[in-house]
């Protein structure tokens, strides 16, 4: 009876390992980035358009998969308009004029694409590139930490002084609803603003719970490609491919689920200012926010954060790759059931942060898989993580440190058509080697 009871035991443990890894990173029975995903959208060709999009929309408007649409200059929906879109649509962004497409508060959208047959934003120029065209921004009625409301006026050029209203954001109602995004890809948005601010692909301010973000791809926006100011949005299967600025970016007292979510990064393609997978911050400037009102505070779950390199090591020793997650001080993050695959470090803490039981409990990684990173968890500016390493290494946390390569780590990466970035079953090498000391300086 003992032998049998080990027996099972050693079987339990064994078959709930594999089970963990086959629940790390993007998961799913099938790949659910089959049919809808292009990860190299500058090979498509579109119709040139048949209908222009300028100005304000200010009554409910459908837009069909017959037409294809031109985005003019900064498009507003307004005065409580909703903007549908059907499956298969294709809406361009102008280069000259910056096009760009904003749903105000109090309007909607309903862009509810298909697997089959997603509907897509991208650029009108015939060789695309990163920063073509703005972008799309919902503002909402939820919650943020800002002093009064948020405004997102500085976007644009030339506003008329009654356009200024379309711009603001932020309220008291966290289970407001700007519509639905689903089955939608977003290419080469990103428009420069001015030196060092840039566009996003997806901005969403003060969004409220009641709005369903799902199924999403931005692909090569010179910005971040998915912005999160405030509100209380639930994300669920987002991709960002090749972003030059961060791929999944909370601010302003966000409270957000991201679930099921991959990122793709490019040691080639990346702005100066050192872009993140993910950034969790509370604030830009202290003085902008209201102290007394809940900081960020993201849980995220089933994420794939990945560098797409040949030599991890070499471009790091160029310089190239940089940290995967940023946390920032008075702010929150639980993460779990995550991959972080060859960043330099995997984590780094905003330097002010101290490094106690309160703020430890406040960021948390569990059952996470580090692979291939130049360390793993630090404070910005400081090479000593020993605490931190103790701390998240400890056997409670269920973390697996490992030294693979993509190709071994991933089911199939370099497949062109259906690329497959969930983890591959029985490959993790556990590794010892994970503390290194040439980072955080």
């Amino acid at each position: 009876m003992k032998n049998l009871t080990q027996s099972l035991l050693i079987f339990l443990f064994i078959t709930g390992n594999i089970f963990g890894q086959q629940e790390k990173g993007i998961i799913g029975a099938n790949n659910w980035l089959a049919n809808w995903t292009d990860f190299k959208p500058n090979q498509n060709n579109y119709d040139e358009p048949t209908q222009i999009l300028a100005g304000n929309i200010e009554v409910d408007t459908r837009l069909v998969k017959r037409d294809t649409y031109l985005l003019l200059g900064n498009v507003f929906v307004t005065n409580g308009a909703t903007l549908t879109i059907e499956p298969g649509t294709v809406i361009i962004g102008d280069f000259a004029s910056k096009g760009s497409l904003t749903i105000a508060k109090g309007s909607k959208i309903i862009a509810e694409g298909l697997e089959t047959d997603p509907i897509v934003f991208t650029s009108n120029r015939s060789v695309k590139r990163a920063g073509d065209w703005g972008g799309i921004i919902i503002l909402g009625d939820a919650p943020t930490n800002k002093f009064g409301n948020g405004s997102v006026a500085s976007y644009y050029t030339d506003l008329t002084p009654m356009a200024y209203a379309n711009t603001n954001y932020g309220g008291s109602d966290p289970e407001s609803d700007s519509g639905i995004l689903k089955y939608v890809r977003i290419e080469f948005a990103g428009k420069r603003i001015n030196n060092n601010d840039y566009y996003n692909g997806l901005l969403l301010a003060s969004v409220g719970n009641q709005t369903i973000v799902d199924n999403i791809m931005v692909s090569f926006s010179a910005g971040n490609s998915f912005e999160i100011q405030g509100g209380e949005v639930n994300l669920n299967k987002l991709i960002s491919n090749r972003s030059s600025g961060n791929d999944f970016k909370f601010n302003y007292g966000a409270s957000s689920n991201l679930k099921n979510s991959l990122a793709v990064r490019s040691p080639y393609v990346s702005s100066s200012y050192g872009a993140r997978c993910l950034q969790v911050s509370s604030y830009n400037r202290r003085e902008e926010v209201d102290f007394a009102k809940p900081g960020t505070f993201v849980v995220a779950e089933n994420i794939t954060l990945m560098t797409d390199s040949d030599n991890i090591k070499s471009d790091i020793d160029k310089g190239l790759i940089k940290e995967a997650i940023y946390v920032g001080q008075n702010s929150s993050l639980t993460m779990g059931s995550s991959v972080i695959s060859g960043f330099n470090p995997a984590v780094l803490f905003e330097e002010t942060i101290v490094i106690n039981q309160a703020n430890l409990e406040k960021i948390k990684f569990s059952n996470m898989f580090f692979n291939n990173c130049n360390g793993n968890i630090f404070v910005d500016k400081n090479s000593n993580n020993e605490d931190l390493e103790n701390w998240y290494g400890n056997a409670a946390f269920f973390n697996v440190y490992s030294k693979s390569s993509n190709l071994e780590t991933f089911i199939d990466i370099r497949n062109d058509r259906r690329p497959d970035f969930r983890l591959r079953i029985n490959k993790i090498s556990p590794s010892k080697d994970h503390v290194a000391s040439d980072v955080g300086n």
